[in-house]
């Protein structure tokens, strides 16, 4: 049988940095008033929301013993949307760069 909460512990501890991490983009976009022009505060806000689906998920892993591979499982691929905008967001930084 698979060991429950082997991954739980390390998708939260990651998922909150990377949602801090997104969370001073944001802001700094918007600080900056570099958000009217792209669409990168908008998936770096859906990275966020991502993000912290993930955390509550991983923390619901770790207290629930009946669902934690369930929960688990969904912390884990929320967590690859989480990745997969943040490098939206990273693609779409290079090329307004490039411009």
């Amino acid at each position: 049988m698979r060991e429950v909460n082997n991954k739980s512990s390390h998708i939260l501890n990651t998922s909150s940095t990377l949602f801090g991490l997104c969370y001073v983009v944001f802001t700094s976009l918007k600080a900056l008033k570099l958000d009217a022009n792209t669409l990168i505060d908008e998936f770096t806000a859906v990275s966020m929301v991502l993000f912290m689906t993930s955390c509550i998920f991983s923390f619901l892993a770790i207290r629930k013993a009946k669902k934690s591979l369930l929960f688990e499982n969904i912390a884990d691929y929320v967590f690859l949307a989480g990745l997969f905008t943040l490098f939206v967001i990273t693609i779409s930084i290079i090329f307004n760069l490039l411009r």
